[in-house]
């Protein structure tokens, strides 16, 4: 690590270059709640390390008719503290503040969580869930990516060489939605997922169901997007004949592994039990939306 530089560039196109021109391994600083423990572990030995706090674009939640701009480098007690976020997206604010103490809140950033591409992010579930996209910065411009593009394996990202993620967007609420982010740990607090689950769905007049994605996390390489659990939910009232779809569905898409934290029976069955319980939750926050 003796050789490793630390730069704090001012804008986007500074820090692309700085990644890009990077003659070993480049990483990006945001949080740094991860990046930090794999330096002083020895895990990882960067060529550079570009912290982009001092980037504008990075910081601040800004919202319009379009949704929600969450810059990169936003903390997770900010998401906490935005009344408008939290009344919109509550699941997504939720799981971003599930992710380690209240010291650690202060710093840990929703990008820097999907970056570091573990299964068990506590973010990541609930962002795909409600159709998040990314602003991803490169050599070769900017591009839209859907957040649930972005992980590709455990601790792999599709981000190429010179790429970092700007900023988080959220689409619009429509009327009558709601969302939710359940987790299973083994201790009480600040651990990791056994299981995930985010949950965001759209009811009509009526309170039936017309929309519904169902992600799961910590139950494979990636999140897992339960097709058949979200079409379990769709022209329904959510009851519990629903739900028990969903449980069933939710099981049936894990595939987990069997470790000292949990074994992979275990972790199936807790599946279902969170994706139907985050489901109940998301519709009863639809119906006072």
């Amino acid at each position: 690590m003796s050789g490793m530089r630390y730069q704090a560039p001012g804008s986007v196109d500074e820090a692309v270059a700085l990644l890009a021109d990077a003659n070993g391994a480049a990483r990006v600083l945001a949080g740094g709640t991860d990046l930090l423990v794999q330096l002083r572990l020895g895990m990882i030995s960067p060529d550079v390390v570009v912290d982009i706090k001092k980037i504008t674009e990075t910081q601040g939640i800004t919202s319009d008719g379009d949704g929600f701009c969450i810059g990169a480098c936003v903390p997770g007690a900010e998401l906490g503290e935005n009344a408008e976020l939290k009344a919109a997206y509550p699941g997504v604010v939720e799981g971003a503040e599930l992710i380690g103490s209240t010291q650690v809140q202060g710093r840990a950033t929703m990008a820097g969580n999907l970056c570091n591409a573990s299964p068990a992010a506590d973010s990541v579930p609930a962002l795909i869930a409600a159709g998040a996209t990314c602003t991803v910065a490169g050599p070769d411009g900017r591009r839209e990516v859907p957040v649930r593009d972005v992980p590709t394996g455990p601790g792999q990202t599709s981000l190429s060489k010179g790429e970092f993620i700007v900023n988080i967007r959220l689409p619009a609420r429509p009327a009558n939605s709601g969302d939710a982010y359940l987790r299973m740990i083994p201790r009480t607090e600040m651990d990791i997922a056994i299981v995930g689950a985010g949950v965001n769905l759209v009811l009509d007049d009526s309170g039936t169901c017309t929309a519904a994605t169902v992600v799961l996390g910590a139950v494979g390489p990636t999140t897992i997007t339960v097709a058949d659990a979200g079409t379990a939910l769709v022209g329904t009232k959510v009851d519990d004949a629903a739900l028990a779809a969903v449980a069933a569905a939710a099981s049936a898409a894990a595939t987990p592994i069997s470790d000292k934290r949990g074994t992979a029976e275990y972790r199936t069955k807790v599946a279902g039990v969170m994706a139907s319980r985050a489901a109940a939750i998301a519709a009863e926050r639809a119906q006072k939306a």
